[in-house]
Parts: C-alpha cells; structure tokens; sequence
C-alpha cells in the first residue's frame, strides 16, 4: 500500500514540474558502422643474429705474466734486474691477454623488439535508422542497437495532458535486448 502511495505520489510531482517521460522503443530498420582508420601502437618481435665474442678467463694474462716475469729475471744484475722482472710481468700479461682473446667468435640469436604504429579499422559507432509512430528517425549509437532501440520521449516546456500527437523521440538510449 505504501509503495503504491509513493508511486503515485512521485508520478504526480513530476507531472506537475512537467518532466514526465515514457520508455517507447522504436524498430531499427538498418543500422550502418562507422569506420574509421586509427594508429595502434604495437610491438613488434623478429629473431636477429648477433656475433659476440668468446669471453676471457684471465687464464692467458696469468700464464703470460708468470712467464714474462721469469724470462726479465733471467736479464741482468741488482736493479736491472728488478726492472727486467716488472718489465716481463707487465709484457707477458699483456701478450698471454691477447693471445687468450683471440678465442672463438659466437653466435647467438637474441629476440629483438620494439614499437611500432600500424594503422586499424575500428568501428567507432553505428548510424541507426529507425521507426516510431509510422516516422523514420536516424541518430548515432555508441553500440549496435540490435532489432530495437529504446526512446525516452520526454516532456519539453509546458504541461502534461497535450495534444495526442506528440514531437518526434527527442533522445535515443542504449539498446536492451
């Protein structure tokens, strides 16, 4: 009983602020896609080869050191000796380094990615005709509207209880379906 009583109630306050509304739906006759061509970022992924080289040990410049040191000590006397020594060190290292370095090249393949624009047809909205009260309307949708399309007629100025034939639909909504 309550609910009735607040039902009329509310019908009765908007007919007297004259925004009465009624739900109608209305027969699609077509309804055409928008089309239109957009940039989509995407990423793109190829296998590429790539050469690296073999990676040292340290192993060489070790063994040439060593090796360097004792052939400088085997030159000269007293300080000409210390200097021979560092000088073999020094020389065997970098010689045993690079005798090491000249390894193996490999090669790998390594997944290369990166961005790229690609241009799209995306529907962006529909171009909706349809029928109501023997008149074709037409409007855009955001979505298909399906078989039928939902109008919300909607009281504009003055009061209820007007002339029996009313303007066209003034908003279409979503579809239900």
């Amino acid at each position: 009983m309550k609910i009735a009583r607040i039902a009329g109630l509310t019908l009765l306050a908007s007919l007297a602020t004259g925004t009465a509304s009624a739900d109608e739906f209305g027969r699609v006759l077509s309804s055409t896609p928008i089309i239109q061509t957009v940039s989509v970022p995407q990423q793109v992924c190829a296998p590429q080869q790539v050469v690296t080289q073999a990676p040292k040990t340290g192993a060489g410049a070790l063994i040439g050191a060593v090796a360097g040191g004792a052939i400088g000590n085997s030159v000269g006397r007293g300080t000409g000796r210390a200097v021979a020594t560092g000088v073999g060190v020094i020389g065997g290292a970098v010689l045993g380094n690079q005798i090491e370095g000249g390894g193996q090249a490999q090669a790998q393949t390594v997944q290369q990615c990166s961005t790229q624009n690609v241009m799209e047809n995306r529907v962006t909205g529909y171009n909706v005709i349809y029928e109501y009260a023997g008149k074709q309307y037409s409007g855009q949708m955001t979505g298909d509207p399906g078989q039928y399309v939902r109008l919300q007629i909607v009281l504009v100025g003055g009061t209820s209880g007007g002339p029996v034939n009313a303007p066209p639909p003034a908003v279409m909504s979503y579809p239900t379906r």
